[in-house]
């Protein structure tokens, strides 16, 4: 039953699997009742042909003395036709004896039994054959007689099969009907899956399409806000990567249009310095292609993480001193000050490589878009939610050991700023963010510093908290 298919695709079929399992247990109940109305049909025969011979034997015994008589001067039964021998009980017979044991009356097609004192039902062989019969015995009041009343057995079981079927039949053509009905009845009752699966099947998640309100039913909310939920998620996806490619393309334009212009130039003949200018350019050009590039990259790897690797406990403070040290050299060369701030252990659930992933964006950001000698701290710790959170700092344009409100230093963040309008970087860690269930952006920076952008991680489980 639980394989039942669809003959059109192939596929298992819900409707089918409901009218198997239907039908199945409404044949097992049905064979439970044709058995119980059988053996009811049995005992009630018998009780019925028992209480038959009782009544005839109280009849014969309240009638009053039989005469003594030959058994050829016994008046015969009519057969009726059209009636089963078994209808009305044509081959009872009946004996009679004295208290002496003499026979009186010996009537019907009974061979005839021993005399006996006992009473009641019994089962006696007679005849040649040996065939059974039943046979109920009685004295009277003053035990002057005795009536035994006889039936063949077999007759008493033809009446028994016969009630017995005559109970069942009904059930015998009732169960076809029933299983017809129960097919409709579930068909008509699945049109609004039908109609889901339908609408399901023709939404077009790139145009925005969401599932009508008509499928009202109760069982059918979680599902149909589930994949409305789903829809609105890609869609939202979809524009994100959208705008994704749209800002990659821009980025990429700008390096690719100068080195080819520089290459141009080149090919013109440049001398001298223009020549050593437009070879510079052309490599600062590939730099930055290449940083795109390797943005995309991280993205990628940020994706494939998520779906593929287990979150577990990760040390926040162990990933952000290793940052830290991997950077602390590139910080040197420019004249900056790095430093981490924070717990020496803080414990989040996540992916470690993403974590460190996001850091790193985070620092390098910081060290590309500040000028030289700016302060800038990886600060971490927990809020009074118990929630973890990691944030990088830096001074901006007043940097630590360069004059306070230097002009040429501002332009020069600005313009930087404003060169990398892509902000891969800030969609690397968002992304990282989404992944750890966070939140990452901007917030207020403390004094002395001018920028700040902090990713938030929800409360761990008691489990997992260090």
């Amino acid at each position: 039953m639980s394989h039942a298919r669809d003959e059109a695709t192939g596929r298992p079929s819900l409707t089918r699997r409901l009218l198997l399992w239907s039908l199945g247990a409404l044949g097992l109940v049905w064979l439970s009742f044709v058995v119980l109305g059988y053996q009811t049909g049995i005992e009630e025969a018998d009780e019925l042909t028992d209480g038959h011979l009782a009544s005839v034997t109280a009849l014969l015994l309240n009638v009053g003395t039989t005469q003594e008589m030959e058994a050829a001067q016994t008046t015969p039964r009519r057969d009726l036709p059209g009636l089963k021998k078994h209808d009305y009980q044509q081959s009872l017979s009946v004996v009679e004896w004295d208290a002496q044991g003499r026979l009186l009356l010996h009537t019907g097609a009974a061979p005839l039994p021993l005399f006996s004192a006992a009473e009641g039902f019994a089962d006696l062989p007679l005849g040649t054959n040996a065939t059974t019969w039943r046979s109920f015995s009685q004295w009277d009041t003053a035990h002057s007689r005795k009536i035994m009343v006889l039936l063949d057995l077999n007759e008493r079981d033809d009446l028994a099969h016969d009630i017995a079927g005559q109970m069942i039949e009904p059930g015998l053509w009732l169960l076809p009907v029933v299983a017809l009905a129960l097919g409709l009845a579930l068909r008509r009752g699945l049109q609004p899956l039908y109609a889901l699966s339908h609408d399901v099947t023709a939404l077009d998640a790139s145009s925005g399409q969401r599932l009508a309100s008509r499928h009202a039913w109760s069982e059918f909310e979680p599902v149909v806000a589930s994949i409305n939920t789903l829809l609105d998620r890609q869609r939202d996806a979809l524009a994100r990567e959208r705008r994704l490619a749209h800002e990659v393309a821009h980025e990429l334009r700008t390096p690719l249009s100068s080195i080819s212009l520089q290459a141009s130039a080149l090919r013109g003949g440049l001398q001298g310095d223009a020549q050593t200018q437009a070879l510079a350019r052309i490599g600062q050009d590939a730099l930055r292609a290449g940083h795109v590039l390797n943005q995309l990259l991280a993205l990628a790897h940020t994706s494939r993480a998520q779906m593929h690797e287990t979150a577990a406990p990760v040390d926040l403070a162990a990933v952000a001193r290793t940052v830290c040290a991997d950077h602390a050299q590139a910080a040197w060369k420019r004249g900056d000050q790095i430093a981490v701030i924070g717990p020496t252990q803080l414990m989040v659930q996540g992916h470690a490589l993403l974590l460190d992933m996001a850091l790193r964006n985070l620092l390098e950001n910081a060290l590309k878009h500040t000028p030289a000698h700016t302060c800038i701290e990886l600060q971490l710790g927990r809020n009074a939610e118990d929630a973890a959170w990691v944030q990088v700092c830096d001074d901006g344009a007043r940097a630590c050991h360069g004059p306070d409100g230097d002009q040429s230093a501002a332009v020069s963040k600005a313009q930087t700023a404003a060169a990398d309008s892509l902000h891969l970087g800030h969609e690397i860690i968002k992304r990282v963010a989404l992944a750890h269930g966070a939140q990452f952006g901007s917030v207020p920076a403390p004094a002395p510093f001018t920028t700040c952008y902090r990713i938030a991680f929800t409360p761990l489980e008691p489990s997992t908290a260090g």
